[in-house]
């Protein structure tokens, strides 16, 4: 049904107390699915098989249903984050000024492919439409810091300035 993550679950026993006793409080409600959803996400970070086989689990859903939401709204992510989130714009006006060599690049050097995060969990990487900056075209994204006009050369440069940050 789903591909699993490159990185294990890591998830705690509170954690999954914490969840549990969360969706105890939202089984009787109409509409909890999402509620629970978000809860989960925010707990965890993203939404992994386990977690949404607690959530089927205790809110009497299908684990289908739960993958259906999961899969279709765009606030939900079912593969960890890194610390340093990356996204390169693979949009028309990025894409046809280079942007996929640098998405190449960033796949080579990180050991990952989009959806990902490195073993450390310091990067994930994620091919991305629009960011709304044409003008600075091929342009990538690490969390809220936009790095424009960019060849393949540079993210070695870029990527040593998170990992010195830690």
């Amino acid at each position: 049904m789903m591909k699993g993550s490159n990185l294990p679950f890591n998830g705690t026993t509170e954690q999954e107390a914490q969840l549990r006793q969360k969706l105890n409080e939202l089984r009787s409600k109409d509409g909890a699915l999402m509620p629970a959803m978000q809860f989960a996400q925010e707990l965890y970070g993203y939404l992994p098989y386990e977690v949404q086989l607690i959530i089927s689990e205790e809110l009497g859903v299908s684990l289908s249903d739960v993958y259906g939401v999961a899969t279709f709204y765009s606030q939900f992510s079912l593969y960890p984050k890194g610390k340093y989130r990356i996204g390169i714009c693979l949009g028309t006006a990025c894409y046809v000024k280079g942007s996929q060599d640098i998405y190449d690049r960033l796949q080579q050097l990180l050991g990952i492919k989009s959806g990902e995060c490195t073993a450390d969990r310091l990067f994930s990487l994620d091919a991305t439409r629009c960011v709304g900056c044409c003008g600075m075209s091929p342009v990538m994204t690490v969390n809220d810091d936009v790095y424009g006009r960019i060849k393949p050369d540079d993210v070695e440069g870029i990527l040593a300035k998170y990992r010195e940050r830690g």
